[in-house]
C-alpha cells in the first residue's frame, strides 16, 4: 500500500504571525495549515471555503494570506460548500503522480 504524500505546510504571511510567532492567532494559523497539509485537493478547497463562509467579509483575503491558496480556489470552495445537492456528486480525487511528467524523466541521456 502506497503512503499518502503530504503537502508542504504553508507558512502564514500575515503581520501577526510575522511579529508575534507565539501568539494564539499564530498558533491557530499554523493549525489551519497543518490540517490543510493532510487533506487532498477537494478537501482543502472545501475546508477553506467553509472557513471563508464563517469568517464573513474579509475572510477570503485573510485566508489567502494564511493558507497561500488563490482567490478563485477559495471562491470555488465556498460555492461547493453552499451547494445544496450533494447526492449525485462523484467522489473521485486525482491520483497521486498524475499530471504532466517531469522534464528530467522525459529527457533521454545518450
Amino acid at each position: 500500500m502506497k503512503a499518502k504524500k503530504r503537502h508542504s505546510i504553508h507558512k502564514c504571511t500575515c503581520t501577526t504571525c510575522r511579529q508575534h510567532s507565539h501568539s494564539t492567532i499564530a498558533k491557530e494559523h499554523r493549525a489551519i495549515n497543518r490540517v490543510l497539509g493532510i487533506l487532498h485537493e477537494k478537501g482543502r478547497r472545501r475546508f477553506v471555503g467553509l472557513l471563508a463562509l464563517q469568517w464573513g467579509r474579509g475572510g477570503p483575503a485573510q485566508l489567502r494570506q494564511i493558507t497561500g491558496l488563490s482567490r478563485p480556489t477559495i471562491r470555488r470552495g465556498r460555492a461547493e460548500v453552499q451547494k445544496a445537492e450533494r447526492v449525485a456528486e462523484r467522489v473521485r480525487v486525482r491520483r497521486a503522480g498524475a499530471g504532466r511528467p517531469l522534464v528530467e524523466k522525459n529527457s533521454r541521456t545518450c
